[in-house]
């Protein structure tokens, strides 16, 4: 099994005006190899996590991906290349934007991909292990 990981300060925007820098920890576990983890507010007193897939966040570095509770877009400007995450919670009817800094996310997900290639998650999964969980 194996794991990489990344820590990031990142910016809940509360509002259009209002931004709270917070940290976000994002991890890839090969024994899950189609998802990844982001962990809201990581250094915080109650921390939130989504598990959604790789390929989403993948697709997200470069257009709009997603629908529900997770959206992904790529944006730029003054030279910046940042990531927008939209979140949201359709028991609740909460929804949450937060911005992050494009370059370390995609050397975090390459290092996923050198871990489990595209293409390659379901060769990873063990099966025999996930039949005796069905049991």
């Amino acid at each position: 099994m194996s794991k990489c990981g990344i820590t990031v300060q990142i910016t809940h925007w509360v509002g259009r005006r209002f931004p709270v820098p917070i940290a976000c920890e994002f991890s890839y576990d090969s024994a899950d190899p189609l998802a990844v983890t982001m962990i809201l507010d990581s250094d915080g007193e109650y921390p939130v996590r989504w598990v959604f897939a790789r390929e989403l966040m993948t697709e997200g570095l470069t257009a709009r991906s997603g629908q529900g509770e997770v959206e992904i877009w790529p944006t730029h400007s003054e030279g910046q290349r940042a990531l927008w995450v939209r979140v949201a919670n359709a028991r609740t009817r909460r929804i949450a934007f937060f911005e992050m800094p494009a370059q370390p996310i995609a050397q975090w997900l390459a290092s996923s991909y050198a871990l489990v290639p595209r293409g390659r998650e379901m060769a990873e999964v063990n099966w025999d292990k996930l039949a005796q969980l069905i049991q």
